[in-house]
């Protein structure tokens, strides 16, 4: 097949490498594409929200799978889907709410494929009580290497190298998983403003498991009593008879679809999202959120993706772009988290994304980020002065205490690094050595990281 031979970055826009971008149609057209790949190899690429370079494949071929985007099966008595992995949630959802059901894992933009959040293990805010995305797939089929199409199923070591492994262990076409039943498309949502870093972890240790969704944003540019201070915001699906004094969403109760905002200009001057902006929009964000609000009504769209209404968002931090930086800390190292907010803060980083969630139990994928714990991620501009130097360190210190970093995000850890927070990387380095010995599938990502098989 013939491809576009581009420029491929990741959502932030850093470290742009040139590859042949094949976009296929059909599953034999995937297959062909991974069997005359070449000798750079390949990976599969969905809607391009990876932050990083886990879908870039440096003189490669990256294979779009967004025009694979069929739903073939919805069992609405089960609440069971099957559908190609190129299908985006977003798409997904308006197909199943008017239906009563909804993906069971809503993660920060619905502008993901199936494929994508598999190959990533993708988490919302009820990751607490519903665990990430892969905890309730059922199957997937899955392309490997050979050209032949596995049927592949929980329990068994490719179903686990597979969920959270970034597409190394081959192509996802299909996916079934169940579904989220749902009587409306809105959400109670509770407000509250926590003073500082031990008031919001006091809030959200006490009160968290009374809710199915909970994410906090925090001001990692405020300092000295305020170091932490932060906005949780807690939320419940509201039934069908909560909504009688609310007569337009009445007569649309299963609605979807938020309005979209003008897109930021192409270029965004580099400093516009400088510290001194950042600081005046966190302390407004912070002053003007109720010291504590229950009962509001709220579309699932406006409390899940508030940004996705902006498009190309990823532009507002100018030419450099920006860098995700994600980590997850064990419950019983709150105080690591303590150093690290304090050494983010006195960095002076303008994060205006930073959230903070409790983690609650992981899914076995070797690969898989989330794990019982605290979880913060953070944006920060990729020209800031001294951030390579800040998060290296961070690196160190969250891997000495056990954390470890989410791949799916990264573009800048170091490997040796990978084995103290996966410790399950040999075992997946060993499965791709046994099921892809000449390394078709690779990514910038695996040859950065050491997790790619060399070709003979």
């Amino acid at each position: 097949m013939s491809g576009d031979t581009v420029p491929v970055t990741g959502w932030g826009r850093t470290a742009p490498t040139v590859a042949r971008v094949i976009r296929p149609r059909t599953y034999e057209e995937a297959a062909a594409a991974v069997r005359d790949c070449g000798t750079r190899g390949a990976v599969a690429r969905g809607l391009g929200r990876a932050h990083g370079d886990a879908a870039q494949n440096a003189g490669g071929a990256v294979l779009d799978m967004t025009g694979l985007d069929r739903v073939h099966v919805i069992d609405a008595a089960e609440g069971i889907v099957l559908c190609d992995a190129g299908i985006s949630l977003r798409r997904l959802t308006e197909v199943l709410l008017p239906l009563g059901w909804l993906p069971p894992v809503a993660p920060g933009t619905r502008h993901v494929t199936v494929g994508g959040a598999i190959g990533a293990d993708v988490h919302g805010r009820n990751q607490h009580v519903s665990g990430s995305f892969c905890r309730h797939v059922l199957s997937l089929e899955l392309l490997t290497a050979d050209g032949e199409v596995r049927t592949v199923r929980p329990g068994t070591p490719l179903f686990e190298a597979t969920t959270g492994g970034l597409g190394l262990t081959g192509v996802i076409l299909t996916a079934t998983f169940r579904l989220l039943p749902v009587e409306t498309a809105y959400l109670t949502v509770r407000t509250e403003r926590a003073a500082g870093l031990d008031d919001l972890l006091a809030r959200m240790t006490t009160g968290d498991h009374r809710h199915r969704y909970s994410a906090a944003w925090i001001d990692l540019l405020a300092r000295g009593p305020a170091t932490g201070r932060a906005v949780l915001r807690r939320a419940d699906h509201t039934p069908l008879d909560a909504l009688g004094g609310h007569t337009r969403v009445w007569r649309q109760p299963l609605s979807a679809g938020p309005r979209r905002l003008p897109a930021p200009a192409a270029l965004v001057p580099d400093g516009l999202l400088g510290r001194t902006t950042a600081g005046l929009l966190n302390e407004l964000r912070h002053r003007t959120a109720p010291r504590a609000r229950t009962g509001r009504i709220q579309h699932l769209s406006a409390y899940f993706h508030p940004l996705d209404g902006l498009p190309h968002r990823n532009r507002l931090y100018g030419r450099g772009g920006f860098v995700q930086y994600q980590f997850v800390l064990g419950h019983g190292r709150e105080e690591v988290l303590h150093r690290v907010v304090r050494r983010i803060a006195a960095h002076r980083c303008p994060s205006l994304l930073a959230v903070l969630q409790r983690f609650g139990d992981g899914d076995p994928g070797w690969l898989s980020f989330p794990v019982p714990g605290w979880s913060l991620a953070l944006d920060a501009p990729a020209a800031l002065p001294g951030l390579p130097s800040l998060l290296d360190g961070l690196d160190e210190e969250i891997a000495a205490a056990g954390g470890r970093v989410c791949l799916a995000k990264d573009s800048r850890l170091r490997p040796e690094l990978l084995a103290a927070m996966y410790p399950r990387v040999a075992d997946f380095r060993a499965l791709r050595a046994e099921l892809d010995p000449r390394g078709v599938f690779v990514s910038d990502l695996a040859r950065r990281l050491d997790l790619h098989t060399p070709r003979s």
